[in-house]
């Protein structure tokens, strides 16, 4: 699919035990709940039929259940496999589950833990989950750097490299996490043209 601008058609932001689909509420437990226990009621809430989600680290889970708000109703139609990409980044890298893989070695390290010592891992997992075969890169830096984030990906859509890409910021670091993800595809009409305003992290 060649034709058109490149849009966002799409945008799923999760903080605060809330999570937000196109800026509408679509699901909020108590602010007490812990992490674990907050995605897994949004795992209730979204999917429930994905087994391998139970032994993803949080990275992950976090990025996978923003892909799933956003894919599971309106998945890329009409983009080859090949021509969908991923581009995230985060501030913390895979630490949150380094420390708690470090803390296993003092006594058996565990190698359901180790698998995840890698931040670019929760892309393997929504590649898997919906097929993707594209461009598919893992920044790091401070703060969800969008003017860089928007010219990488106005790149790869000039170069043809891709013709829709999921892009944002999945950061977790103990108790403190972020997700915003945007579904960005090459069509005839979106919610925002892609620039690094429209990319910018919601303030719900």
């Amino acid at each position: 699919m060649d034709n058109g601008e490149v849009y966002i058609t799409g945008t799923c932001v999760i903080r605060n035990n809330r999570v937000y689909h196109n800026g509408t509420l679509l699901s909020e437990v108590p602010q007490e709940t812990e992490l674990p226990e907050f995605l897994r009621a949004v795992y209730d809430r979204v999917s429930g039929q994905y087994p391998k989600f139970h032994k993803m680290d949080n990275l992950s889970k976090l990025g996978w259940l923003a892909a799933e708000v956003l894919l599971r109703e309106a998945p890329f139609k009409g983009h080859l496999p090949e021509r969908t990409g991923l581009v995230l980044a985060n501030r913390s890298a895979s630490l949150d589950t380094d420390l708690r893989y470090y803390d296993t070695v003092k006594d058996i390290a565990s190698p359901a833990l180790f698998v995840y010592t890698l931040s670019n891992i929760v892309m393997g997992e929504i590649s898997i989950r919906h097929g993707f075969k594209g461009e598919n890169v893992f920044f790091t830096s401070d703060t969800f750097d969008t003017s860089l984030m928007a010219g990488y990906l106005e790149q790869l859509f000039n170069e043809r490299a891709v013709s829709a890409c999921l892009c944002g910021w999945v950061e977790v670091m103990g108790p403190q996490y972020e997700v915003v993800l945007h579904k960005v595809e090459r069509t005839d009409k979106g919610m925002a043209v892609l620039s690094a305003d429209s990319l910018a992290p919601a303030t719900i």
